[in-house]
């Protein structure tokens, strides 16, 4: 049985497709954890071998699989969706934190705001938020810009606490 959401129709790879978004499994855990992003866009691999974290259900993360069962990217809710050094106090239930995460091999090629869409729809049918936050790496342009065409406002800047990372946060509504 397909649990969440599948009926958002997307273009990924050339064609059409629905994707799936389901509770992550043992076998996506380990996929998504042996992905390599190109440089500059490293600080985004995971590291293999950790992910139990990735199987709690009350860490909430979902993979992304296409109708022929390909795991396209992975999403997380809540916490997990945060960064250290963040500001964060409005915080639940008010607010829903989203981290988003594409395969590597499908980055950058204008995939984004449908990929992005079909998370937060099924966000919005999981979660009574008012309000989607996500945050992002200042240097990823091409997430900022898939987020402000989804009508994303920046909302706050900060350092990354242990690296000086620089990451944004923005926001909108969940209704929109």
């Amino acid at each position: 049985m397909m649990w969440g959401f599948a009926s958002r129709r997307v273009r990924l790879r050339g064609y059409s497709v629905k994707l799936h978004i389901r509770p992550m499994s043992g076998q996506d855990a380990w996929d998504s954890a042996t992905w390599e992003y190109e440089p500059q866009y490293e600080i985004y691999n995971p590291r293999p071998g950790e992910t139990a974290h990735l199987l709690d259900g009350a860490n909430r993360y979902f993979c992304v699989h296409d109708e022929a069962g390909r795991l396209v990217g992975t999403c997380c809710f809540g916490a997990e969706a945060r960064v250290a050094g963040g500001d964060y106090s409005r915080d639940e239930p008010e607010v829903l934190d989203v981290g988003v995460a594409m395969h590597p091999g499908l980055v950058g090629r204008g995939h984004g705001v449908d990929f992005v869409t079909a998370i937060l729809e099924f966000a919005g049918r999981k979660y009574d938020r008012l309000r989607f936050r996500a945050t992002i790496a200042d240097f990823n342009l091409r997430c900022r810009r898939t987020f402000e065409k989804l009508g994303f406002e920046e909302t706050g800047r900060f350092e990354r606490a242990g690296d000086g990372q620089l990451f944004i946060q923005v926001e909108r509504d969940a209704a929109e």
